[in-house]
């Protein structure tokens, strides 16, 4: 069986969480879902309750910090840059050995956009992709080089926007 390349981008919500929701659905029938997640922040309600679905869905954030990348000064931009290449250098060995059969890389697209890696590296990366294997790959802006290498593209925008805290009844 052939996997595939989706891509979820665009400035709206929601796109970790239409990839989490496939992640879901895939472990559901048995694969092996493996989803290592970039510029997020070290602690999150979300993830101690998803880590109850391991072994079948993994989760892996490689980053220290309190807050997202974006919130950091430059000094600890600096140092969490060190913790997303170890993270990189983890998806690439999940790639090359085929440990799962779903690699969701959350975010891959904001390392391109805050020069952590350049395109051509991403490019290198999804070449290494087996082919039985299947990766979801999710950002704000998606790189013109990166849509030939996609089976398929969503765009989730936003058209009307409520604040989280609402959604939840906080």
């Amino acid at each position: 069986m052939n996997g595939s390349i989706q891509v979820y981008y665009g400035s709206g919500r929601g796109k970790t969480t239409a990839s989490l929701g496939l992640g879901i659905r895939a472990a559901g029938i048995g694969k092996r879902v493996i989803m290592v997640q970039f510029l997020k922040e070290k602690h999150s309600n979300t993830l101690e309750l998803l880590k109850k679905l391991e072994p079948e869905l993994k989760i892996f954030r490689f980053e220290k910090a309190s807050e997202n990348y974006e919130k950091l000064s430059s000094r600890e931009q600096e140092e969490q840059k060190v913790n997303i290449r170890n993270a990189l250098n983890y998806a690439k060995k999940v790639m090359d050995t085929g440990q799962c059969d779903l690699l969701i890389l959350d975010d891959i697209f904001g390392l391109v956009d805050h020069q952590i890696m350049d395109v051509e590296e991403l490019i290198r990366m999804l070449n290494m992709k087996r082919a039985s294997m299947s990766l979801i790959l999710t950002g704000r802006n998606l790189p013109e080089e990166i849509i030939g290498k996609a089976d398929c593209i969503y765009k989730i925008t936003t058209e009307k926007e409520q604040p989280f805290d609402m959604i939840l009844g906080k």
